[in-house]
Protein backbone atom coordinates (compact mmCIF):
# COMPACT_ATOMS: atom_id res chain seq x y z
CA UNK A 1 0.00 0.00 0.00
CA UNK A 2 2.24 2.06 1.02
CA UNK A 3 4.95 1.99 -2.27
CA UNK A 4 1.95 2.98 -4.48
CA UNK A 5 1.80 6.81 -3.90
CA UNK A 6 5.69 6.09 -4.19
CA UNK A 7 5.72 4.53 -7.67
CA UNK A 8 2.83 7.40 -8.30
CA UNK A 9 5.25 10.09 -6.89
CA UNK A 10 7.88 8.49 -9.25
CA UNK A 11 6.28 8.51 -12.37
CA UNK A 12 4.80 12.32 -11.91
CA UNK A 13 8.05 13.27 -11.49
CA UNK A 14 9.61 11.16 -14.66
CA UNK A 15 6.96 12.69 -16.96
CA UNK A 16 7.31 16.39 -15.10
CA UNK A 17 11.17 15.88 -16.31
CA UNK A 18 10.45 14.44 -19.90
CA UNK A 19 7.76 17.31 -20.47
CA UNK A 20 10.65 19.85 -19.47
CA UNK A 21 13.49 18.38 -21.49
CA UNK A 22 11.02 18.12 -24.81
CA UNK A 23 9.73 21.63 -24.62
CA UNK A 24 13.48 22.88 -24.03
CA UNK A 25 14.85 20.66 -26.98
CA UNK A 26 11.57 22.06 -29.30
CA UNK A 27 12.10 25.63 -28.33
CA UNK A 28 15.72 25.36 -29.36
CA UNK A 29 14.61 23.89 -32.56
CA UNK A 30 12.07 26.28 -33.43
CA UNK A 31 13.92 29.15 -32.64
CA UNK A 32 17.27 28.05 -34.32
CA UNK A 33 14.82 27.03 -37.43
CA UNK A 34 11.30 28.40 -37.44
CA UNK A 35 8.46 26.56 -35.87
CA UNK A 36 6.75 25.62 -39.69
CA UNK A 37 9.87 24.18 -40.01
CA UNK A 38 10.53 21.69 -37.48
CA UNK A 39 8.81 18.17 -37.46
CA UNK A 40 7.85 16.12 -34.45
CA UNK A 41 10.49 13.65 -35.63
CA UNK A 42 12.98 16.28 -35.36
CA UNK A 43 12.39 17.28 -32.03
CA UNK A 44 12.30 13.12 -31.24
CA UNK A 45 15.18 12.43 -32.74
CA UNK A 46 17.55 15.41 -31.19
CA UNK A 47 15.53 14.33 -28.12
CA UNK A 48 16.79 10.78 -28.44
CA UNK A 49 13.47 9.34 -28.10
CA UNK A 50 10.85 7.85 -30.66
CA UNK A 51 7.95 10.07 -32.41
CA UNK A 52 5.72 7.62 -30.00
CA UNK A 53 7.15 8.57 -26.98
CA UNK A 54 6.84 12.08 -28.13
CA UNK A 55 3.19 12.03 -28.85
CA UNK A 56 2.65 10.12 -25.46
CA UNK A 57 3.28 13.77 -24.12
CA UNK A 58 1.98 15.76 -26.40
CA UNK A 59 -0.43 15.60 -29.04
CA UNK A 60 0.80 17.57 -31.54
CA UNK A 61 3.76 19.94 -31.29
CA UNK A 62 1.98 22.75 -30.86
CA UNK A 63 0.90 21.61 -27.58
CA UNK A 64 4.60 22.07 -26.77
CA UNK A 65 4.19 25.59 -26.74
CA UNK A 66 0.97 25.02 -23.61
CA UNK A 67 3.11 23.71 -21.12
CA UNK A 68 5.04 27.49 -19.85
CA UNK A 69 1.04 28.52 -19.23
CA UNK A 70 0.44 25.10 -17.81
CA UNK A 71 3.53 25.56 -15.25
CA UNK A 72 2.55 29.43 -14.58
CA UNK A 73 -1.16 28.61 -14.02
CA UNK A 74 -0.35 25.88 -11.55
CA UNK A 75 2.62 27.82 -9.81
CA UNK A 76 0.46 31.03 -10.07
CA UNK A 77 -2.11 29.25 -8.01
CA UNK A 78 -0.19 27.65 -5.32
CA UNK A 79 1.34 31.11 -5.19
CA UNK A 80 -1.72 33.09 -4.46
CA UNK A 81 -2.89 30.80 -2.10
CA UNK A 82 -0.15 31.27 -0.02
CA UNK A 83 -0.62 35.13 0.12
CA UNK A 84 -1.80 36.60 3.53
CA UNK A 85 -5.42 37.38 3.69
CA UNK A 86 -4.71 40.30 5.50
CA UNK A 87 -3.48 41.76 1.91
CA UNK A 88 -5.37 43.42 -0.53
CA UNK A 89 -6.05 41.62 -3.49
CA UNK A 90 -3.72 43.22 -6.32
CA UNK A 91 -1.21 43.34 -3.57
CA UNK A 92 -1.42 40.09 -2.96
CA UNK A 93 -1.17 39.03 -6.30
CA UNK A 94 2.07 41.24 -6.73
CA UNK A 95 3.50 39.33 -4.03
CA UNK A 96 2.92 36.08 -5.66
CA UNK A 97 3.60 36.87 -8.98
CA UNK A 98 7.03 38.28 -7.68
CA UNK A 99 7.97 34.77 -6.35
CA UNK A 100 6.32 32.51 -9.05
CA UNK A 101 8.76 35.00 -12.04
CA UNK A 102 11.62 34.74 -9.64
CA UNK A 103 11.86 30.71 -10.05
CA UNK A 104 10.97 31.17 -13.72
CA UNK A 105 13.78 30.27 -16.22
CA UNK A 106 13.94 33.58 -17.80
CA UNK A 107 16.12 31.96 -20.87
CA UNK A 108 13.51 29.67 -21.81
CA UNK A 109 11.06 32.26 -21.90
CA UNK A 110 12.65 34.71 -23.54
CA UNK A 111 12.78 31.85 -26.41
CA UNK A 112 9.15 30.76 -26.04
CA UNK A 113 7.83 34.60 -26.54
CA UNK A 114 11.13 34.77 -29.29
CA UNK A 115 9.01 31.53 -30.89
CA UNK A 116 5.70 32.94 -30.87
CA UNK A 117 6.57 36.60 -31.85
CA UNK A 118 7.81 34.95 -35.06
CA UNK A 119 4.97 32.48 -35.73
CA UNK A 120 1.38 34.48 -36.21
CA UNK A 121 -0.13 30.93 -36.50
CA UNK A 122 0.31 29.70 -33.42
CA UNK A 123 -0.11 33.25 -31.62
CA UNK A 124 -4.15 32.80 -31.18
CA UNK A 125 -3.53 29.19 -29.65
CA UNK A 126 -1.53 31.00 -27.37
CA UNK A 127 -3.52 33.93 -26.27
CA UNK A 128 -6.50 30.90 -25.85
CA UNK A 129 -4.37 29.00 -23.80
CA UNK A 130 -3.67 32.08 -21.80
CA UNK A 131 -7.01 33.27 -21.55
CA UNK A 132 -8.52 29.71 -20.15
CA UNK A 133 -6.06 29.16 -17.77
CA UNK A 134 -3.90 31.88 -16.41
CA UNK A 135 -7.26 34.43 -16.55
CA UNK A 136 -9.25 32.02 -14.79
CA UNK A 137 -7.05 31.39 -11.18
CA UNK A 138 -6.78 35.16 -11.20
CA UNK A 139 -10.37 35.36 -11.38
CA UNK A 140 -11.00 32.26 -9.04
CA UNK A 141 -8.41 34.26 -6.97
CA UNK A 142 -10.15 37.47 -7.05
CA UNK A 143 -13.27 35.91 -6.39
CA UNK A 144 -12.82 33.88 -3.39
CA UNK A 145 -10.73 37.59 -2.29
CA UNK A 146 -13.93 39.50 -3.15
CA UNK A 147 -16.50 36.88 -1.95
CA UNK A 148 -18.00 37.06 -5.23
CA UNK A 149 -18.11 34.34 -7.94
CA UNK A 150 -15.56 33.78 -10.10
CA UNK A 151 -17.50 35.28 -13.43
CA UNK A 152 -18.71 38.37 -11.84
CA UNK A 153 -17.74 41.32 -13.48
CA UNK A 154 -15.25 42.72 -11.09
CA UNK A 155 -12.81 39.62 -10.69
CA UNK A 156 -12.89 38.96 -14.74
CA UNK A 157 -12.41 42.54 -15.02
CA UNK A 158 -9.72 42.87 -12.83
CA UNK A 159 -7.96 39.48 -13.79
CA UNK A 160 -8.36 40.45 -17.68
CA UNK A 161 -6.24 44.23 -16.50
CA UNK A 162 -3.88 42.12 -14.22
CA UNK A 163 -2.79 39.95 -17.15
CA UNK A 164 -2.92 42.65 -19.53
CA UNK A 165 -0.53 44.63 -17.49
CA UNK A 166 2.04 41.84 -17.14
CA UNK A 167 2.16 40.64 -20.55
CA UNK A 168 3.05 43.84 -21.47
CA UNK A 169 6.00 44.23 -18.73
CA UNK A 170 6.57 40.43 -20.44
CA UNK A 171 7.06 42.26 -23.88
CA UNK A 172 8.88 45.31 -22.64
CA UNK A 173 11.26 43.05 -20.66
CA UNK A 174 11.27 40.97 -24.05
CA UNK A 175 12.01 44.35 -26.27
CA UNK A 176 14.63 46.01 -24.47
CA UNK A 177 15.78 43.72 -21.22
CA UNK A 178 16.33 44.44 -18.24
CA UNK A 179 14.91 42.87 -14.68
CA UNK A 180 11.70 41.40 -15.88
CA UNK A 181 10.42 40.80 -11.92
CA UNK A 182 10.78 44.26 -10.97
CA UNK A 183 9.04 45.40 -14.12
CA UNK A 184 6.13 43.69 -13.70
CA UNK A 185 6.48 44.24 -9.64
CA UNK A 186 6.12 47.99 -10.89
CA UNK A 187 3.65 47.52 -13.28
CA UNK A 188 1.26 45.66 -11.37
CA UNK A 189 2.13 48.25 -8.63
CA UNK A 190 0.61 50.96 -11.02
CA UNK A 191 -2.40 48.84 -11.50
CA UNK A 192 -2.48 48.59 -7.71
CA UNK A 193 -2.70 51.84 -6.99
CA UNK A 194 -4.54 53.19 -9.87
CA UNK A 195 -7.73 51.07 -8.54
CA UNK A 196 -7.01 51.24 -4.81
CA UNK A 197 -7.61 48.78 -2.26
CA UNK A 198 -11.67 49.39 -1.50
CA UNK A 199 -12.44 46.09 -3.66
CA UNK A 200 -12.11 44.38 -0.49
CA UNK A 201 -15.00 45.29 0.33
CA UNK A 202 -16.76 43.55 -2.69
Amino acid sequence: MATQPLAQALNEKRSELMFGELEAVALRLFEEHGFNAVTVQAIASEAKISVRTFYRYFPAKEDVLQVRINRRAEALQVALSATSLDDPPLHALRVALIEVVADDDLERLRRWTAVIAATPSVLRGVVGGLSLKVNQVLAEFFGARLGLSSDALVPTVLAAASSSVIQLANTQWFLGGGDLVTMISDSLAVLEQGIGTDLRSG
